[in-house]
């Protein structure tokens, strides 16, 4: 089985529209839950584009099931992580020029400033994930640092056209998923994920959790979140359909 989180990011990007107090990502949160998601996504950013600081603290006290919080690993962020206490926290780069995120982070950059972050996050019983490109180096670096998981980064292969780049891509993923299982690391991969591209990451079997929003918030407007969400499902069992037997 593949665990499924919903991130409702974009329920509050709407709300912050009119500054406003609908709709409301916490109602949207419960609903995914309904539906049968395994965590709820909520990424914080440094500029408050759509997730706000109380929307934090609802929805950590308020979902039955876990809270992963996506933020950048910043000292901010981190008093926040370790007051708010989530199930997990999953950093990741942050531009406050960018639409959405545009990469992984680069952990052999900042070993030293991650490694402890991560000790912190284990004396509070914070699981520690890493988004990151599906990058040898960066997933070695990964596992320096400490951290329980690393999400890979499927942007570029959600945005590639070509058969062949696809290909090449996804060949990127799995060899990369394959090092990080024998490494001791979960994995998990997220990001420009729908109906039809998420079979194939599916279908790698080192691949344990998923977060996606954009796409099922989007569908939610003509479906409903319940539908939107049990249909990603449906296309999630076809990839696991796919794994080597």
């Amino acid at each position: 089985m593949i665990r499924l989180f919903i991130n409702v990011d974009h329920v509050a990007t709407v709300r912050e529209a009119r500054k406003t107090d609908e709709p409301d990502p916490l109602q949207a949160a419960l609903l995914a839950e309904m539906a049968g998601a395994d965590g709820i996504t909520i990424h914080l950013r440094e500029d408050r584009r759509h997730i706000q600081d109380h929307d934090v603290v609802r929805i950590r006290e308020s979902v039955k099931t876990k809270v992963n919080l996506e933020m950048a690993p910043t000292d901010e962020m981190l008093n926040i992580a370790l007051k708010s206490k989530p199930h997990q926290v999953s950093l990741v780069p942050e531009k406050r020029e960018e639409i959405t995120t545009e990469g992984g982070l680069d952990i052999v950059s900042m070993e030293d400033r991650l490694k402890n972050m991560g000790e912190q996050f284990k004396e509070n019983k914070i699981l520690f994930s890493l988004f990151i490109d599906p990058d040898h180096k960066q997933i070695e670096a990964s596992k320096r640092v400490g951290a329980d998981s690393v999400e890979f980064n499927t942007g570029q292969y959600t945005e590639l056209k070509d058969a062949d780049k696809i290909a090449k891509e996804l060949e990127k993923i799995k060899s990369s998923s394959k090092l990080a299982s024998q490494l001791g690391l979960r994995v998990f991969a997220g990001h420009g994920l729908n109906n039809q591209n998420v079979v194939a990451i599916a279908a790698i079997p080192e691949i344990e959790e998923l977060n996606i929003g954009h796409n099922i918030i989007a569908k939610s407007i003509y479906l409903g979140i319940e539908k939107a969400v049990k249909e990603m499902f449906h296309a999630i069992d076809r990839g696991i359909n796919l794994r080597p037997q």
